[in-house]
């Protein structure tokens, strides 16, 4: 399932429990994250909101582990989308409070969407894989 990232953007699901928890995170980081609050509330804002038990499968949650590609230069990396507090780019865990962790949220595998990064380039990003965490619900 591969959408075109030139047109309008793919469609996100959400957990119900996790977009309440990413919008509380959110107002809370506007100050110091303005750039990643806007987009993060944008995608809230359009997304599909499930009980955790009734989302769609290969959907990036809090606690997936997500191979995506840049496609602009073919690159693939595999990082598991966390909470702030969790981040660690050693250990390959992005924080859903950056550019990249922002724009992963939500999406379903297969699908694409052009996304900016830290130094304001728009990217291409592609979600190869998505593995969900083995607990059932991520600590907000």
């Amino acid at each position: 399932m591969s959408n075109s990232i030139a047109g309008k953007r793919p469609e996100i699901h959400l957990v119900d429990s996790e977009a309440d928890a990413l919008s509380e995170l959110a107002m809370a980081s506007e100050a110091c994250s303005p750039d990643v609050t806007t987009k993060l509330f944008e995608e809230i804002d359009r997304a599909v909101i499930h009980r955790r038990d009734a989302l769609p499968t290969h959907i990036v949650t809090m606690g997936s582990l997500v191979e995506f590609i840049d496609e602009g230069s073919g690159a693939s990396r595999t990082v598991e989308l966390v909470w702030p507090r969790q981040a660690n780019l050693e250990e390959n865990r992005l924080s859903v409070m950056t550019l990249v962790g922002a724009g992963l949220i939500g999406m379903q595998e297969g699908t694409s969407i052009e996304w900016p990064d830290r130094a304001g380039h728009v990217r291409a990003l592609r979600i190869a894989k998505v593995s969900q965490p083995v607990q059932s619900e991520a600590a907000a």
